[in-house]
């Protein structure tokens, strides 16, 4: 085990090199400019374009907003609440801005996702919407391009195992043992056969659960972070300066941080913030395709709102409750440093943490069964279906009882050899994205 480690470890640092991450950032910079900054301008066009599509109309399986749901139920998970706390303990305070810069610019990124995906998406010999960087890529692009959209699927297929299955069932596996002495063989059981009941009924019953569950869980999260921001009102000036300065600067050892330089705060902030709101990845996308909608351009405006919610919601609650505080500098690291700072100023702040961990991993899960799936089923077609469906559920089993430091490190790598299929395709595909653009807004 540790000569793979050491071998996932250097991959991880070429694929999460200088290179990927100015394809990631460069990609939503050049695809803002393209678009003027109308996702940025637009977020409230998009919730109402999101309030008009609870019905949905059109070609498609499910809503607008029950494919938002869908995708946010795969981004609101892990990453939002160990995640932001890794991300601060590798890359100290400053990658909290690294975060917010990741997300402004993956509005763009998550936006053209949407748009290409609605675009050229097909339907399958089961009469399901099926769509994402794969169909894209075949249908965008020539046929010379084909390889790509076949190294998506596999990266995509593996990675789902990573990012959306075992690395929630782990977190979660591990923190009801630290909070509750629930053992891990009671959560794995309990969670494998949540997961079978929901996934075997196909997109539209994730589509349903994700719909009920996710909002309710987004606003109880969001409530208690900003409750424990208010009765600590008097420090987020300092801890927002303190994140600025850190960006730029680095930030010396305090108390049980070891420090970090700026490029540390840099590489785990944009890491970590894809790995938070996937923009780049070319998951969500795959969600969107199915969407009851007429118009790519429509359903695209829905679609950025899952960054904006994602990181600049959620994800900025996570980290100034850790930084105000002052938890951080205590040697704790990933959920249990999240449920540490809420501790601080909520009575069972720990468990309401430990129980919103456990519903985000648990909607994650489904949310990333679905993207699995349709890479699957690009690579093998429709009998595919069933046998994954049954290896995801295995799969939730297994990660319940695995080592998280291998997990995370895993899956921190096969986004990136996921991201790049993508991205390539994107920058490739911009035309079509601004024209579409251009002719719908000037209606």
């Amino acid at each position: 085990m540790e000569t793979i480690t050491e071998i996932i470890s250097q991959i991880n640092g070429v694929v999460w090199g200088p290179v990927m991450l100015v394809l990631i950032l460069g990609t939503g910079f050049f695809l803002s400019i393209g678009l003027k900054l109308m996702p940025v301008f637009k977020v409230g066009y998009g919730f109402r374009m999101l309030w008009r599509g609870r019905a949905g109309s059109g070609d498609g399986q499910i809503s607008p907003f029950e494919a938002l749901m869908t995708a946010m139920s795969a981004t609101i998970g892990t990453g939002n609440i160990a995640g932001v706390a890794m991300a601060i303990v590798l890359g100290g305070p400053g990658a909290l801005f690294w975060m917010w810069c990741t997300a402004l610019v993956g509005m763009a990124t998550k936006y053209a996702e949407a748009v290409l995906a609605v675009r050229y998406r097909e339907v399958d010999e089961k009469g399901q919407y099926v769509g994402g960087p794969m169909y894209y890529i075949k249908n965008g692009l020539s046929k010379r391009w084909l390889w790509l959209g076949t190294a998506f699927a596999i990266f995509g297929a593996l990675a789902g195992l990573g990012i959306g299955n075992t690395v929630q069932s782990t977190s979660v596996a591990a923190v009801l043992d630290e909070t509750f002495d629930i053992p891990k063989l009671a959560t794995a059981i309990v969670l494998t056969a949540l997961t079978a009941a929901v996934i075997l009924g196909g997109i539209e019953r994730i589509a349903h659960v994700a719909g009920k569950l996710v909002p309710f869980m987004a606003l109880a999260y969001i409530g208690s972070g900003l409750l424990v921001l208010m009765l600590n009102a008097s420090e987020i000036p300092g801890a927002i300066s303190l994140v600025i300065e850190s960006a730029f600067t680095g930030h010396a050892a305090t108390g049980g941080f070891a420090g970090a330089a700026v490029w540390a705060a840099i590489r785990f902030g944009v890491a970590r913030g894809v790995f938070s709101n996937e923009a780049g990845l070319g998951s969500a996308p795959i969600a969107h395709a199915a969407a009851q909608t007429d118009d790519p351009v429509r359903q695209g405006v829905i679609a950025m709102l899952g960054t904006f919610i994602d990181t600049l919601c959620v994800c900025s609650i996570t980290g100034l409750v850790i930084l105000v505080t002052g938890a951080w500098t205590g040697g704790e690291t990933g959920a249990t440093l999240t449920a540490l700072a809420f501790s601080h100023s909520l009575a069972g702040g720990q468990e309401i943490v430990s129980i919103a961990l456990a519903v985000f991993a648990f909607t994650t899960i489904l949310g990333w069964s679905v993207y699995g799936e349709k890479c699957v089923e690009y690579l093998f077609g429709v009998k595919s279906i069933l046998p994954f469906r049954l290896a995801w559920i295995v799969a939730v089993f297994v990660g319940a009882r695995a080592e998280l430091n291998f997990v995370w490190l895993l899956a921190d790598t096969l986004n990136a050899l996921m991201a790049i299929p993508n991205l390539v395709a994107l920058l490739l595909l911009s035309p079509v994205v601004f024209k579409l653009s251009k002719d719908y807004f000037s209606k």
